[in-house]
C-alpha cells in the first residue's frame, strides 16, 4: 500500500493574522496605549493654555489652562478603558461599536495637539475652523463618491473634478468677477468630466478604474498648460479672483466656539452643511434614492422592474459631478483665492477614503473627511507653533491618518456590491 501522507500545512495559516472580529480591537488598543504611555508617561509638564475665543469674538472667554501630562494620564486611562470595553465586545462576538473608537481617537488627538502646544497656546477655534475650510473639498468629493458607488460606478476622477472645478472657478472669477457665475461653471465642468467618465464605463464597457485614472492625468496636464501657457504669465488678468466674503448669520455667529466655527463661513461651506444632509435623505428617503441604490446592489432586478439602468448611472453620476465641481470650486474662490498647480493634491483620493470609512453613508463619510480636514490644518499649526516634529513628518499627517483610518475598517464593511461591474443584456 502507498503510504498517505499529510498536506503540508498552509503557509497562511502558520502565520495567520488575528480574527477579522479581533483587528479592531487590537488597533485601538494599540493606540490606546501609545495615548497613556507617550503623553503621559513620557508626558511634557510644561502647561498649555486652550484658547476659546479670539478678541473680536462677541463674547470673551478666558484660556483654560493645562498640564499635557496629567491630560494624558486621564484622556490615556479613558482610552484604555474605552479599548477594554472594545475587546469585552469582540470576546462577546459582537461588533465594537463606533462610541469606543471615537473615544480613543479623541483621546489622542487632544493630547497630540496640547503636547504639540506646550509651553503656549492652542487656538481651537482656529484649528476648528481651518479644520472646515480646508474639510469642505473632502466631504464634496466624498458626496460625489457616495453617489457614485450608490449608483454602481466607482468615481475614481474625482481629483480630476476638484482640479478641473478649481481651475475653471479662478478663471471665470477672475475674467468677470462674478463668484456665482465661477461657481457654476465649476460644476458644470465636474459634471463634464463624469460624463466622460460615465460614457467610456457605462457605453463602451471600460473598466472604470482605468477611465478614472486616465482623466486625471488628462486633466492634470491641460491645466498644467494652461497654468504656464496663460495663468502664469497673466496672473493678473486671468488668476487673480479673490475669496468670497465670509457671511456671518446673525445672532449665531456670536455664539462661543461653535458661533465662529459653524456660522460664519464662506458660500461654498454653507453649501457643504446643505448637500450633506440633502444628499442622505435624497439617497435613504426618496423613491429616487431607492432607485439609485437597487442599481449599486442589484441592477439586474432592477432592470426587470423597468429601471433604465444606464440611463440612471449616466445622469446620476452626472449629478455627483456637479457637487465635485463645487468642491473644486472651494479649492479657488472659497479658499486660497487663486489657481495652484495640482492644487487638488491628492483629496479626490482622500473623498475616497473618506468614502470607504464613511460606509457610503453621506454622513460618516461628511465626519471621515472633517478629519481629514483636521489633520491638513494640525499640520499647518504645529508648523507655526514651532514643534519640535520634523516639517516633512508634519506633511505626512493627513495621509498617515487616511492609512489608519482605512485601516480600521479594511475588511469589516462591504460596499455596493454591483460597483464597478459594468451591467449588459446577455
Amino acid at each position: 500500500m502507498t503510504a498517505v501522507t499529510p498536506a503540508p500545512e498552509s503557509t497562511a495559516h502558520a502565520v495567520a493574522l488575528p480574527p477579522r472580529a479581533w483587528r479592531i480591537p487590537i488597533l485601538i488598543g494599540v493606540v490606546a496605549l501609545v495615548t497613556f504611555v507617550v503623553f503621559g508617561v513620557f508626558g511634557d509638564d510644561r502647561e498649555v493654555l486652550f484658547a476659546w475665543a479670539s478678541s473680536g469674538d462677541a463674547v470673551p472667554l478666558d484660556p483654560t489652562p493645562a498640564n499635557p501630562q496629567i491630560l494624558g494620564y486621564v484622556l490615556g486611562t479613558l482610552a484604555v478603558l474605552a479599548a477594554a470595553a472594545g475587546f469585552w465586545f469582540a470576546a462577546q462576538r459582537k461588533s465594537v461599536p463606533i462610541w469606543i473608537s471615537l473615544i480613543v481617537g479623541l483621546a489622542f488627538l487632544v493630547n497630540l495637539v496640547a503636547w504639540v502646544g506646550a509651553g503656549g497656546r492652542v487656538p481651537v477655534v482656529f484649528l476648528l475652523t481651518g479644520a472646515i475650510g480646508l474639510s469642505t473639498a473632502i466631504v464634496l468629493g466624498a458626496l460625489a463618491g457616495v453617489i457614485g458607488e450608490r449608483v454602481g460606478i466607482v468615481n475614481i476622477a474625482i481629483e480630476g473634478q476638484l482640479l478641473g472645478g478649481a481651475f475653471v472657478a479662478a478663471v471665470v472669477a477672475s475674467t468677470t468677477g462674478n463668484y456665482l457665475l465661477a461657481v457654476v461653471a465649476a460644476m458644470v465642468t465636474g459634471a463634464l468630466i463624469s460624463m466622460v467618465l460615465a460614457a467610456f464605463s457605462i457605453v463602451y464597457l471600460v473598466d472604470q478604474v482605468v477611465v478614472g485614472v486616465v482623466l486625471i492625468g488628462l486633466v492634470t496636464a491641460i491645466t498644467n498648460f494652461f497654468y504656464s501657457a496663460v495663468l502664469g504669465p497673466n496672473s493678473a488678468q486671468f488668476n487673480n479672483p479673490g475669496t468670497m466674503p465670509r457671511i456671518p448669520i446673525p445672532l449665531l455667529s456670536d455664539i462661543p466656539v461653535l458661533g465662529p466655527v459653524l456660522f460664519n463661513q464662506r458660500p461654498t461651506t454653507y453649501l457643504m452643511f446643505l448637500l450633506v444632509p440633502l444628499v442622505w435623505y435624497m439617497l435613504f428617503k426618496t423613491r429616487w434614492g431607492l432607485r439609485v441604490r437597487s442599481l449599486g446592489e442589484h441592477p439586474l432586478a432592477a432592470d426587470t422592474v423597468g429601471i433604465k439602468v444606464n440611463r440612471t448611472r449616466f445622469w446620476t453620476l452626472t449629478v455627483a459631478g456637479l457637487i465635485a465641481g463645487l468642491g473644486g470650486a472651494s479649492l479657488t474662490v472659497g479658499s486660497v483665492g487663486a489657481f495652484v498647480r495640482e492644487m487638488s493634491a491628492g483629496q479626490g483620493f482622500i473623498a475616497l477614503a473618506a468614502v470607504i470609512l464613511g460606509r457610503w453613508n453621506p454622513w460618516y463619510a461628511a465626519l471621515a473627511a472633517l478629519l481629514f480636514g483636521f489633520a491638513s490644518n494640525f499640520r499647518i499649526w504645529a508648523g507655526q507653533a514651532g514643534a519640535a516634529i520634523p516639517p516633512d513628518l508634519i506633511a505626512m499627517t493627513p495621509y498617515v491618518v487616511t492609512i489608519l483610518a482605512v485601516a480600521l475598517v479594511a475588511g469589516r464593511v462591504m460596499g455596493p456590491r454591483a460597483a464597478g461591474k459594468p451591467y449588459t443584456k446577455e
